[in-house]
């Protein structure tokens, strides 16, 4: 029998629409029917849910990059570990990810690598968030901005290197940061481009003139703007420059406060509006756990108050939630709520060319919603229709 549930009294946020007061039906792993309270009719047969006055349902959160959570990390190489994120990440409102993998020996990334792979294959299932494939942060960057990618494993773009990779990964590559300016007549890029892998400028040195070449030969993002990369300046724009002019980048942001502060959040947002921005939290294995010491790429990893420093001045990764990206982004830029959906799913989802399924509140599309209080809170996150997280309320 069919999973069939029913949301009614909530403020809905669709891809064509706002409803103030609708209702939503689920069959099995899809969304099946939405509209206003007055328009339901048959409810016989559905499992009707109770949500708290002034809720509002918005499409599940997409991350792009994303190194691990509560423990856990892609480049741990476990069942164990990809199980530990797609169980936690549903209580900040994220439903689907790319696993992010980091620098590090090329046999570590190749584990890496088989075990996505494995796991998309097997594991995935409705009720945890779904991984989308894996997101290949290095090794193909600048030493002079690895940041928190050990700079030991760093080697230059390699195509039959990633070609065999991708084998390994039975074609779950969907996006590679790289350094454009290490890509010997950017055929790296271009070859991601032929085979429908996202080309993201990342860890990068680039010159301005460096990233219109690449642009030319198919790149198409950037990661994590501002951090380890070329900055903008009045004689040399530099990838930051990029980022603003060049209508073909999408470009992520780790709206946390501290990789950014609020201020260039806004001046983000004013320069790329909802268009162009996709949030991330590229957090690690410490999300969700208390002050310490941890492990990222093989290196040690303190956090205290929020952040993860390799040093004194290396940030290594973020704690940060999404459900808390999205409320700083409105917090700090004024933007709406329809505009920080659009930045948190609409957009990544776009991106990896799977809007004909997710991203989005919409008839027969999966059924990854997330319901929130009136102070932005998470109360209740499904996943292909099926209860992956839900608040414990007070009594």
């Amino acid at each position: 029998m069919s999973n069939k549930l029913l949301i009614e009294n909530i403020k809905i946020y669709t891809q064509e629409a706002v409803y103030e007061k609708g209702y939503l039906k689920i069959e099995g792993e899809v969304i099946s029917e939405f509209g206003d309270m007055n328009e339901l009719t048959k409810k016989e047969g559905y499992h009707a849910f109770s949500i708290p006055t002034g809720c509002m349902m918005i499409p599940g959160m997409i991350d792009l990059h994303i190194h691990g959570v509560n423990g856990a990390d892609t480049m741990d190489a476990t069942v164990d570990a990809i199980d530990t994120m797609t169980e936690t990440l549903p209580a900040e409102g994220t439903t689907s990810f790319l696993a992010t993998t980091i620098t590090e020996k090329k046999e570590s990334i190749e584990r890496a690598l088989k075990n996505v792979s494995h796991y998309m294959r097997h594991h995935n299932q409705a009720g945890r968030a779904e991984v989308l494939g894996v997101h290949l942060e290095g090794p193909f960057i600048n030493r002079e901005k690895a940041g928190a990618q050990p700079v030991n494993d760093i080697v230059k773009p390699d195509i039959e290197l990633f070609k065999s990779w991708q084998i390994l990964a039975d074609n779950q590559i969907k996006l590679v940061t790289l350094a454009p300016e290490e890509d010997e007549r950017y055929a790296l890029i271009q070859y991601l481009k032929e085979t429908g892998v996202i080309a993201s400028a990342g860890h990068t040195n680039a010159t301005y003139k460096q990233m219109l070449k690449a642009i030319d030969s198919g790149l198409g993002h950037v990661t994590h703007l501002y951090n380890q990369m070329s900055g903008l300046h009045h004689r040399e724009p530099g990838v930051v420059g990029a980022a603003f002019l060049r209508e073909e980048l999408m470009v992520e942001l780790i709206a946390d406060g501290i990789h950014v502060t609020a201020d260039i959040v806004d001046l983000t947002f004013q320069q790329l509006s909802e268009n162009r921005l996709i949030l991330i939290t590229d957090s690690m294995r410490a999300k969700c756990l208390e002050n310490g010491e941890y492990e990222l790429g093989g290196q040690k990893v303190i956090v205290k108050d929020g952040k993860a420093l390799l040093d004194e001045h290396t940030l290594a990764g973020s704690v940060l939630k999404m459900i808390d990206a999205f409320k700083n982004l409105q917090q700090y830029s004024h933007c709406s709520v329809q505009q920080a959906i659009k930045v948190t799913a609409v957009n990544p989802a776009k991106q990896l060319g799977i809007f004909d399924q997710k991203g989005s509140i919409a008839l027969g599309k999966d059924a990854d919603i997330v319901i929130l209080t009136q102070e932005f809170e998470v109360f209740l996150t499904l996943c292909k229709g099926k209860i992956a997280y839900r608040k414990e309320l007070n009594s």
